[in-house]
């Protein structure tokens, strides 16, 4: 089995083990499964944070595991991911694809340290509204915590290469191609540096990669704050948003045809391949 071979199967099978139905209401079984999974496939690789926060007096937990760089003087990474999924849905791109990728960037990095710390993290609530998120990036700028950037992978498995399949917020269809067979980077502008170069290593794997910056914390193009790097972007970090664009692509987003077979396994596994030489360059 070749490298990349081995990498889809493992991606593969963190599929598997994510998407199912895991709203903490309507599924919580589903919910404290996929949490737990993702609570085991962290801990393999070092010691595990659990980051508690309040929702509607229940208690709920993001998984955090910080991994050390070859120059710890550097200001970490952060990568995130949420494993919640909207009420029986499976959420196979939304965002189980998502978590796999998490999963294996832990496991990529753990082996072979970048020079930036990597600090990986599962955020819960995020169909909430982002309540997973916003506690955590409230937290660390409370505690004046700096970060080298902050990249959220939300939907990033679903490719459509027919024409006419991508869609785009009023105006800008005019400067982005109507094909949606790229992955998407969405920054603020103190990113711009970053999504140049996280754009070259995804061609360099054969991904097309298209980019955005933003400004006023993304409020310019309010659907680009749909995700968890927006709470980042309003503490005032830099903050990309990695993604295959959701609903003005993907015809299953928040339904129950959200599954397995419709995702585009080489995709997912050439998206993850250019965030692993991507950031070993930030």
């Amino acid at each position: 089995m070749t490298e990349v071979e081995a990498l889809k199967h493992r991606l593969e099978g963190h599929l598997e083990q994510v998407a199912r139905p895991r709203d903490p209401d309507w599924s919580p079984l589903g919910h404290r499964q996929v949490e737990q999974y993702v609570e085991e496939q962290l801990s393999q690789w070092g010691s595990l944070e659990e980051f508690r926060f309040e929702y509607f007096r229940r208690t709920h937990g993001n998984w955090i595991l910080k991994l050390p760089g070859s120059n710890p003087r550097r200001d970490p990474i952060l990568i995130g991911a949420h494993f919640d999924a909207v009420p029986e849905s499976p959420g196979a791109d939304d965002n189980a694809s998502g978590v796999a990728v998490l999963l294996e960037l832990a496991r990529d990095f753990a082996q072979d340290p970048p020079c930036s710390p990597l600090w990986l993290v599962a955020f819960d609530l995020e169909e909430r509204g982002l309540v997973g998120s916003t506690a955590y990036a409230q937290f660390l700028k409370r505690q004046g915590q700096p970060l080298r950037l902050m990249l959220s992978l939300e939907m990033v498995g679903y490719r459509d290469p027919t024409a006419g399949s991508q869609r785009y917020p009023a105006g800008l269809e005019r400067f982005y191609p109507d094909r949606g067979d790229y992955i998407g980077l969405i920054g603020n502008w103190l990113t711009l540096p970053d999504l140049l170069r996280l754009q070259r290593s995804m061609n360099k794997v054969g991904i097309p990669c298209q980019w955005l910056p933003v400004g006023q914390r993304g409020w310019m193009v309010p659907s680009t704050r749909r995700s968890d790097h927006a709470p980042f972007w309003d503490e005032g970090y830099r903050a990309v948003l990695v993604t295959d664009t959701a609903d003005l692509r993907n015809p299953h987003y928040h339904k129950l045809s959200d599954s397995l077979k419709t995702l585009d396994r080489d995709f997912l596994v050439g998206v993850c391949q250019g965030l692993m030489a991507g950031l070993r360059h930030l």
